[in-house]
């Protein structure tokens, strides 16, 4: 990990935001009493600039992490250096708590897309806890199930929907109306978009570029929706 000696700090105090954030992660909504203090025992907060590294693939596994604020970007790279996004991790994303129980090494790179706030919790620290405390075994059992639910909804998504209706249903799912025009604003950059949807940079753009005909105009982040119920046809 790059950087980062510096800006752990285990006895770190949250901001009532990043606490907000953290407790409804469904690692530690369930838990309260004994076992959530255990839990924020083997935590540490990280504060990071953009586009730095938290982990690189094959590198040992030793914590998985939660965004408090910021984004993160998971890739891998092939042989020839080309990048495939695998997910942009938003507030309330956990990542790399699969390697609990699969596998030593980390499967990709990790990387913050912008100035990010990270909750770090200890692979092995949280393993031991699993095996000492019932309500931790449970929460780390939710956690991994509501993980794979998420994979498989993103595949199917994916398999199901072309990339102007990818487009669609994201803006859709952020409309403050159910009908007439609307306006809403990406929270990132247009390629952290592309890699959420799962689509290449130029994908994005044809998708935009078909959803004019139904009144969809884009300026740098601001996306106007001229009839939200005419997109929704898509």
């Amino acid at each position: 990990m790059e950087e980062t000696a510096d800006m752990m700090n285990s006895n770190f105090k949250l901001s009532n935001r990043d606490r907000a954030v953290l407790m409804k992660t469904p690692f530690l909504t369930s838990l309260s009493g004994n076992s959530l203090m255990r839990m924020i025992s083997v935590m540490s907060v990280i504060s990071l600039t953009n586009r730095k590294s938290i982990f690189r693939e094959g590198e040992n596994a030793d914590a998985f992490y939660c965004v408090l604020s910021g984004y993160v970007r998971l890739y891998q790279l092939n042989r020839d250096g080309r990048e495939a996004d695998i997910r942009i991790c938003s507030p309330g994303d956990t990542f790399a708590e699969c390697l609990l129980y699969g596998g030593t090494k980390y499967r990709y790179h990790a990387q913050t897309a912008e100035a990010t706030t990270l909750a770090r919790f200890d692979m092995q620290a949280v393993r031991d806890l699993a095996e000492q405390e019932r309500d931790i075994a449970k929460a780390v059992i939710t956690s991994l199930s509501k993980h794979l639910m998420t994979t498989m909804d993103c595949v199917a998504n994916d398999r199901l929907h072309t990339a102007p209706q990818r487009v669609a249903n994201y803006i859709l799912t952020r409309c403050p109306v159910d009908g007439g025009p609307a306006s809403i604003r990406l929270p990132f950059q247009k390629n952290l978009l592309a890699g959420m949807l799962g689509l290449a940079p130029e994908a994005l753009s044809r998708a935009f570029s078909t959803l004019r005909r139904t009144g969809v105009t884009v300026r740098g982040r601001v996306i106007q929706v001229g009839d939200v119920q005419a997109l929704r046809e898509i």
